[in-house]
């Protein structure tokens, strides 16, 4: 069975998060304390107790999302005795996700991935005064579609397809004004259900420009590896494993959409038959299974579905 780990993105966060692990195994536990010192925060409180607003802040969500991948990451190896080079094919994971992936796979360190993504977040939170973006799933329609709506609904201002998540689920994103035309518009066009996301800036789209500018310095500064197995990256919806790509292609993401959909047909593609969801929540294990039903779809963010896993890998 040719396999594929993926890491979630920003939604799937909950208060609670990775509690269980942390009680459960020393291994979580390092990996938690370690982003904290990194951060000079105490991120994994904030994690297992809230409160919620401040956990679903952008700076605070996109590392505590990256502790649990890897928390359960580094169960399999140090207590699984998995090797990830000879477990998985590929590694993807979605937008901030991809940070998750490569860290997972050695292109960097535990500490460097969570200041990165401590950055990320208040770069694209900077990027755009709170109230003037917005973002929105489009369910019902595909990628053509969704393109045509928020062509429509763009009218001088930003609103463009972000995510490509699966088919049909498109999320939009842009100026609030145009995202909010286009819900209206989708009604129109035959969109089952359009509903405004509960996000604080109006990722992958233009309007992110200076969080790119941002992250295109941060990344200078840390050293990015060759993964041990490629990165299929959103970005592309192909494999890459050059570290200078790599740098190029986490900075494309900041404004780039989400090829999500088009990633996972590649890595069927490639032969991959599995695809393992390491992290909080279960939202790309339905998507995978909604891509191609003859994928075998499961997710790892417990104790117990680590235990599951291992007695498939």
């Amino acid at each position: 069975m040719t396999r594929a780990f993926t890491f979630p993105g920003q939604g799937s966060q909950a208060v609670g998060m990775g509690q269980t692990l942390a009680e459960a195994s020393s291994a979580a536990r390092e990996v938690f304390q370690e982003i904290d010192e990194a951060l000079s925060q105490n991120l994994s409180r904030l994690m297992f107790d809230g409160p919620e607003d401040q956990l679903t802040l952008t700076e605070n969500a996109q590392p505590a999302l990256m502790a649990v991948s890897m928390a359960v990451m580094r169960v399999l190896e140090k207590e699984g005795g998995i090797d990830l080079a000879k477990k998985a094919s590929f590694v993807a994971g979605h937008s901030l996700g991809e940070y998750s992936a490569l860290a997972a796979a050695g292109s960097f360190t535990l500490a460097d991935t969570a200041r990165l993504l401590k950055r990320r977040g208040q770069a694209m939170q900077r990027a755009v005064p709170v109230g003037e973006g917005a973002m929105a799933a489009l369910l019902g329609v595909d990628l053509d579609v969704a393109r045509e709506i928020a062509a429509e609904a763009a009218q001088g201002e930003v609103c463009t397809a972000a995510n490509d998540n699966a088919p049909g689920q498109v999320v939009i994103s842009g100026h609030k004004s145009a995202v909010e035309r286009a819900i209206e518009i989708g009604k129109e066009k035959g969109a089952r259900r359009s509903m405004l996301l509960p996000v604080s800036a109006p990722f992958h789209c233009s309007l992110m420009a200076p969080a790119a500018d941002e992250m295109r310095e941060a990344l200078e500064t840390v050293t990015v590896r060759a993964p041990v197995v490629p990165l299929v990256a959103n970005v592309t919806a192909s494999r890459v494993s050059d570290p200078d790509d790599i740098r190029r292609l986490l900075v494309e993401q900041v404004t780039g959409s989400v090829r999500w959909r088009e990633s996972v047909l590649y890595m069927v593609e490639q032969g991959v038959t599995e695809v393992v969801e390491l992290g909080a929540g279960k939202a790309l294990t339905g998507m995978a299974k909604r891509i191609d039903k003859e994928l075998t779809a499961v997710s790892a963010g417990t104790p117990d579905d680590i235990d599951a896993l291992l007695k498939t890998l």
